[in-house]
């Protein structure tokens, strides 16, 4: 039997950044992992970190969560890299919203900045000049590398701040007596700590699954696609579009957003979930996407495994809409998968000292890391 005073279930962006603030804390950290490393959402997003879609509190976690992850750039590169996030409207609708969302954050003192249509064609070349209305550009928001920052980041957890990892480790049970967890694997090996936080994702069926039966959480299916590197193609930063406009829970705190009606042409892909992005990796490759499907705990099975090639071709069709470059050139092809809960993240104490924190949605590598240093402070207060 082995002792910590804090162990973490799961070591995605949720997971490994509780693990961080802990040890930055002074405590002793175990994070247990079932797979040989994270495989599931941390690493199959876009690695865009954008503040500026979320609202609320979330939009704090968010802007705190730049500051993290530039200080820990400054000591080891994890792939952080401030190139800024662009929204492009495509029709006064959605330039509306723009400018209504600038104002809004300039009176939060968070830079933003409004571009003209001129603008936009000349700091972006390949964008079609009868697609963009206008812009918002935010220029301290930051890229990361998806298939790269968790692996950095937990290696950074266990070289420098002494957390110790277990990869390749089911969690089979977790319980609490007499004020000490103890959590014990699929090989029946038993670890001891003073609390359990489980950051488990969209894992429902390993550790307390009458919990999760009941919880309210549902599983979101992304298809998304990575074209070949294209060399000869710049188009640097987090670009989003009039589709994430119209999805995005900052531009429902607009006035106009309430009135708003959806085109004909974005009907079809409303149905899916569908709202364009664009990413381009330290390699030149793209990635494009994303749709949304969903499913109840219980039934997330049913999404299956597969992409559904139709939704694959309506989000191309809509991004050469968009943009001149050869966006059809694809080298792969995956879909991602994330918990969400109605009340923005699932959080559930099992006992005093066994908690649950999960389903945070698709904003996990945006706010994850202010999340769970907030989280933190507040179990051990």
């Amino acid at each position: 039997m082995k002792n910590f005073d804090l162990i973490v279930v799961g070591s995605g962006i949720m997971g490994a950044f509780h693990a961080y603030h802990a040890a930055m804390a002074g405590k002793r950290v175990l994070i247990v992992e079932k797979d040989n490393f994270p495989v599931s959402s941390t690493v199959r997003n876009f690695g865009q970190a954008v503040p500026s879609g979320s609202a609320g509190k979330w939009f704090d976690f968010g802007r705190r969560s730049l500051e993290i992850y530039q200080q820990i750039q400054q000591k080891v590169d994890i792939s952080i890299r401030r190139n800024g996030t662009i929204y492009f409207a495509s029709d006064e609708t959605e330039w509306q919203l723009a400018n209504e969302l600038y104002d809004i954050h300039q009176g939060k003192q968070y830079d933003c900045i409004l571009l003209s249509k001129r603008q936009c064609l000349d700091l972006y070349p390949e964008l079609k000049q009868d697609y963009v209305r206008g812009a918002i550009y935010y220029p301290n928001e930051v890229s990361v590398e998806p298939n790269l920052l968790i692996y950095r980041l937990l290696d950074y957890l266990q070289e420098q701040l002494q957390v110790t990892y277990l990869p390749d480790t089911a969690i089979v049970n977790c319980t609490e007596a007499n004020g000490k967890v103890n959590v014990v694997t699929s090989g029946n090996v038993t670890y001891t700590a003073e609390k359990a936080i489980i950051c488990s994702g969209y894992v429902f069926n390993l550790l307390f699954p009458e919990i999760y039966a009941q919880s309210g959480m549902i599983v979101s299916k992304l298809q998304m696609l990575q074209t070949v590197p294209l060399t000869n193609v710049a188009i640097k930063g987090n670009i989003l579009t009039g589709l994430s406009i119209r999805r995005y829970e900052s531009f429902e705190e607009c006035p106009s957003f309430q009135h708003i009606t959806t085109p004909e042409h974005y009907r079809e892909l409303k149905k899916w979930g569908i709202h364009i992005l664009f990413k381009q990796a330290i390699d030149g490759s793209v990635i494009i996407g994303d749709s949304h499907e969903y499913a109840p705990v219980g039934k997330t099975d049913e999404l299956g495994f597969d992409t559904r090639t139709h939704i694959n071709d309506l989000m191309l069709k809509e991004a050469e809409r968009i943009m001149h470059f050869p966006v059809r050139k694809i080298a792969r092809a995956w879909a991602g998968f994330y918990a969400q809960h109605p009340n923005d993240i699932f959080e559930y104490d099992v006992s005093p000292n066994i908690h649950i924190r999960t389903g945070i949605g698709g904003k996990g590598m945006t706010t994850s890391a202010g999340y769970a240093e907030k989280n933190i402070q507040k179990l051990y207060l």
